[in-house]
C-alpha cells in the first residue's frame, strides 16, 4: 500500500514537472519575431506595421522557392526532458493527464500568438459590413497570417508535438489535432465569410490572392496535418480552396453580366473613351498578373478545354461585352459623327491596350486585326457623316443657276451664277465655323490616332477647298467685300484643322469607373 502511494505521488509530481515545463516554454511569440522569420519579400515595412497596411499586394513570382525559417517556440534542450516525463506519465497510464497539459498549454500559447498578430474569428455578416477598403487590408492581412500559421507556428508546432510524444504509444496526431483545432477554425473562418460574402467584381483579385495562397499552402498542410486524426483540417483547408475557386468562378460570370448591362447614364460629352472602357480594360490587364493562378483555378472545374483556352474565351466575352454596352452607349448621342468618333476611340482604346499586354497573347493576331477594321470603319464613317455637308459646298454640280436658266450676265465662264457661288462660300464658312467650334471639343486622345484623323479629312478637304478656290475666287474676289466670302485661306484651314479633338482642358482625373 505504501508503494501505491509513493508511485502515485511520484505520478503527480512527474505531472506538475511537465506541466511547469510546457507551461514555462508556452509562451505567445511576439509578431516581430514571426516577421523576422518570413522571406525579406514579405517582410512589412515599419510604416506598413504601424498602420496595419494592407498586405494585399500580388505577390512576387518565386515564392515557392522562398526561405522562411521556423521560430524557436521551445528551447531544443527542454524537449527530451518533457519527452521522458511523458512516456513515463503513458507508461504509467496517465496519458489524458499529459495530453491535457501539452493541449492546454500550447494549444493557449499558439491562439495568443495569433491574436498578438491581429488574426480574429469574423463572420459572414461582419465581412459584409465591412466597407471595401476595410476589408481588402483585412483580406491582405489574412493572406500574411496563413502564412505565418501554416509555415512557421503550425509547422513549428508540429515538431514541437513529435519530439515530445516521441516513441511509445502515444497519438500524436490526436494530441496535434485538438491542440491546433481552435486556431484553425479561427483562420479559415475569414476566408470561409469572404468566400461566401456577396459577390462584386472588385473583390475577383483579393479572391484570387486567397485561392492562390491556400494552394501554395497545400503541401505544407499535407504533411503539417497529416493522419486520420488530422483528417478534419485537411478537408476544411481544401473545402476552403474549392469554395474560394467556386466563388472566383462565379464572380467571372458575374463580372461580364455587369459590363454588357452596366447602365451608367455617365456620357463622355466630347467622345473620348469611356470611364467603362478604361475600368475593363484595367480588370483584364490585372487577369494577366494572374495567370498561373487562374490555370490551376480552371483547373478545379476541368471542362476537357485547355486552360489557356477558356482564358482565351473568358477575356474574349468580356471584351465582346464592352463591345456591345459600348454600341449601347454610343446611341445616346445626338451627332451621328460623335457616335462614330465614340465608337472609333474606345475600340481604339482597346486594342492599343490588347498589344501592349499579354493580352495579346491570349486574344491573337486575328482579334486585334478585326478590331483595327472595326477602327478604321467607324473613322470613315465618321469622316464621311461629319464632312458631307462641307464638302457638298464645294461641289457646283447640279446647283441651280448651273443649267440654262440663268442669263450670261449672271454665269462665270463655268457657266455657274455668282449668286451660287456666293452662297457656296457662305455655306463652306458656316459649317466649317459650326464643326470647328464643336470638334475642337471633342477628344481623340490617342496622338497618333489624332494626327491621322486630322489628315485623312485634310486630305479630302483641302484639295477641294483650293481647287474651289482657284476655279471660283476671282468671282468673290473682284467684288465689294471679298472677305465675307473667302473668309478662309487653304493654309488657315489646314491650321485650323490641327485644333480639332484637343478637347477642353481637364483640371482633374476622371474617376475610375466601378460596376
Amino acid at each position: 500500500m505504501p508503494e501505491l502511494h509513493s508511485c502515485s505521488f511520484l505520478m503527480s509530481v512527474k505531472e506538475c514537472c511537465l506541466r511547469w515545463f510546457i507551461c514555462s516554454f508556452s509562451k505567445p511569440i511576439e509578431p516581430d519575431r514571426l516577421f523576422d522569420c518570413l522571406p525579406k519579400s514579405l517582410r512589412p515595412s515599419k510604416d506598413d506595421e504601424d498602420e496595419n497596411a494592407n498586405q494585399s499586394d500580388h505577390p512576387s513570382k518565386g515564392l515557392e522557392t522562398a526561405v522562411y525559417k521556423i521560430p524557436t517556440l521551445v528551447p531544443p534542450r527542454i524537449l527530451p526532458l518533457m519527452n521522458d516525463i511523458a512516456q513515463q506519465l503513458v507508461q504509467a497510464g496517465n496519458q489524458q493527464s499529459c495530453y491535457k497539459i501539452y493541449r492546454e498549454s500550447r494549444g493557449s500559447a499558439l491562439e495568443s500568438s495569433l491574436r498578438k498578430l491581429g488574426v480574429e474569428k469574423l463572420t459572414k455578416d461582419d465581412v459584409q459590413k465591412m466597407q471595401w477598403e476595410a476589408l481588402e487590408a483585412k483580406i491582405g492581412n489574412w493572406i500574411q497570417f496563413m502564412r505565418i500559421a501554416v509555415k512557421l507556428l503550425l509547422t513549428g508546432e508540429r515538431k514541437i508535438c513529435d519530439q515530445i510524444f516521441e516513441g511509445g504509444n502515444f497519438n500524436k496526431d490526436q494530441c496535434f489535432a485538438e491542440m491546433a483545432t481552435n486556431s484553425v477554425v479561427t483562420l479559415l473562418s475569414f476566408g470561409d465569410a469572404v468566400a461566401k460574402s456577396k459577390r462584386s467584381p472588385e473583390k475577383l483579385f483579393v479572391l484570387l490572392d486567397m485561392y492562390e495562397v491556400m494552394r501554395e499552402l497545400q503541401p505544407e498542410i499535407e504533411v503539417v496535418f497529416e493522419g486520420k486524426a488530422c483528417s478534419e483540417m485537411r478537408e476544411a483547408a481544401l473545402g476552403l480552396t474549392k469554395r474560394l475557386a467556386q466563388t472566383a468562378q462565379e464572380t467571372f460570370a458575374d463580372f461580364e453580366e455587369a459590363v454588357e448591362k452596366d447602365a451608367s447614364k455617365t456620357i463622355v460629352q466630347d467622345g473620348t473613351v469611356h470611364p467603362l472602357t478604361s475600368y475593363v480594360i484595367n480588370y483584364v490587364k490585372f487577369l494577366f498578373d494572374y495567370q498561373s493562378t487562374l490555370k490551376l483555378l480552371f483547373q478545379e472545374f476541368e471542362t476537357g478545354n485547355e486552360t489557356e483556352s477558356q482564358l482565351a474565351v473568358v477575356t474574349t466575352r468580356i471584351m465582346q461585352a464592352l463591345q456591345n454596352n459600348l454600341d449601347g452607349k454610343s446611341k445616346q448621342y445626338k451627332d451621328p459623327a460623335l457616335t462614330h468618333l465614340f465608337l472609333m476611340n474606345n475600340v481604339h482604346y482597346m486594342v492599343r491596350s490588347v498589344r501592349r499586354s499579354e493580352a495579346k497573347d491570349i486574344l491573337g493576331d486575328d482579334w486585334i486585326q478585326r478590331h483595327r477594321r472595326i477602327v478604321q470603319q467607324n473613322a470613315n464613317q465618321y469622316k464621311r457623316v461629319a464632312w458631307a455637308k462641307v464638302l457638298q459646298a464645294l461641289s457646283v454640280q447640279g446647283a441651280p443657276g448651273s443649267t440654262g436658266s440663268s442669263t450670261p450676265a449672271d454665269l462665270n465662264s463655268s457657266g455657274v451664277s455668282r449668286a451660287v457661288i456666293k452662297e457656296r462660300f457662305k455655306a463652306f464658312n458656316t459649317q466649317f465655323e459650326e464643326l470647328h467650334a464643336k470638334q475642337s471639343l471633342w477628344i481623340v486622345p490617342d496622338q497618333e490616332l489624332r494626327e491621322s484623323l486630322r489628315l485623312a479629312i485634310a486630305e479630302v478637304l483641302l484639295p477641294a477647298y483650293r481647287s474651289f478656290i482657284k476655279r471660283f475666287g476671282n468671282v468673290v474676289g473682284s467684288g465689294k467685300n471679298p472677305l465675307k466670302y473667302i473668309r478662309y485661306s487653304p493654309e488657315l484651314v489646314d491650321k485650323l484643322l490641327n485644333e480639332f479633338f484637343e478637347g477642353q482642358q481637364y483640371g482633374e482625373p476622371k474617376h475610375q469607373h466601378r460596376l
